[in-house]
């Protein structure tokens, strides 16, 4: 009666099978005993043995398995990236951070680990404008460019100058008119890599860009509250001028756009008069920064050390997503300037 382990004829199972609801796979009680069935396209129904229902098992929890693994292995050089990533990718997209929530994107150098997650990705995301000094190096190991995303190549860049020389300013995240053009950018990234989910990745990055929106309001109902003449924000290093540009903020950063710089004692001594002479209430740290220059000038101008700000990606547990990041850095700067 067996082949394969398979009871071979609609015939057969019809001999045994009580009449009832159909059998999809499944099992049907006869007497005492559950056994495993299928219903075939026509209706009928199939018996399985319960030798081959035991080999069958472990078959059908792998394709199922397989089934709800994500679609694309994402590496990302950002947090700002990362966050992204998750929101407009979905359960289509597994991202594997290689710089964390805490490190200093400015000094970071890839570990052979890292390298080994770039080159087994199908994507890369960066933020680009020379934040990642360290890419032309993963790009060789990956065998080439194609697979890396640059998330800021369509925003317009501010521009600062840095040991005499103008360069891109790379923060541009700070401005949220620029990330709906990194999630736009993204959106159209994921659909071109995995196709058949593109109409799912166009639905997510629709509900980031109105929630987006909505943070934009906030921001500016927030900033509003602050006049504009106390709108003058000491920073550790040069990293909010997209921030300040949207809402009219005037900076004065303590170092420039890498926090490796260390200040000059002049520039510190002009800093302490300008603090003084516009009479700036609160002074603010960043959470990868060494305090000791914001702290010295605080002491020497009677001006507050403000809350932490979160400048070069997100934080461990504030701030750990990007809309967290600009409500806590909006409201540490103008409850601190009021």
């Amino acid at each position: 009666m067996e082949r394969y382990g398979l009871i071979k004829t609609a015939r057969a199972s019809q001999s045994i099978l009580p009449t009832g609801s159909p059998c999809t796979y499944g099992h049907r009680s006869h007497g005492h005993i559950a056994i495993p069935c299928f219903q075939t396209a026509s209706g009928s129904e199939i018996m399985i043995s319960m030798k081959f229902a035991t080999y069958l098992a472990p078959v059908l929890i792998v394709m199922s398995t397989a089934s709800l693994r994500a679609d694309l292995s994402v590496a990302s050089l950002s947090t700002i990236a990362t966050d992204l990533a998750r929101n407009v990718g979905g359960d289509h997209v597994r991202v594997k951070p290689i710089i964390r929530a805490g490190m200093n994107p400015h000094d970071f150098e890839p570990t052979p680990g890292d390298v080994k997650k770039v080159v087994d990705a199908d994507l890369v995301l960066f933020t680009g404008k020379g934040i990642e000094g360290y890419l032309t190096k993963l790009e060789d190991a990956a065998g080439g460019a194609s697979k890396f995303v640059d998330l800021g190549r369509d925003i317009p860049s501010l521009t600062m100058t840095e040991d005499g020389k103008k360069v891109e300013d790379p923060h541009w995240w700070h401005s949220v008119e620029n990330m709906k053009r990194a999630t736009r950018i993204l959106a159209d990234s994921f659909a071109k890599a995995d196709p058949g989910h593109a109409a799912d990745y166009a639905r997510n990055s629709g509900i980031y860009l109105e929630s987006l929106n909505e943070l934009e309001r906030w921001i500016r109902v927030k900033v509003a509250e602050l006049p504009r003449n106390k709108r003058k924000l000491v920073t550790s290093h040069d990293a909010l001028q997209y921030l300040a540009r949207d809402y009219g903020f005037t900076i004065y950063p303590v170092k420039g756009v890498s926090t490796g710089e260390e200040p000059s004692s002049r520039h510190v001594r002009e800093l302490v008069g300008l603090i003084r002479s516009e009479g700036v209430k609160s002074l603010f740290l960043e959470n990868i920064e060494n305090p000791r220059a914001i702290r010295q000038i605080s002491e020497e101008t009677g001006a507050l050390s403000g809350a932490t700000l979160y400048a070069d990606g997100l934080g461990e547990t504030k701030a750990d997503t990007y809309d967290a990041m600009m409500r806590h850095n909006v409201k540490a700067i103008v409850d601190g300037l009021k």
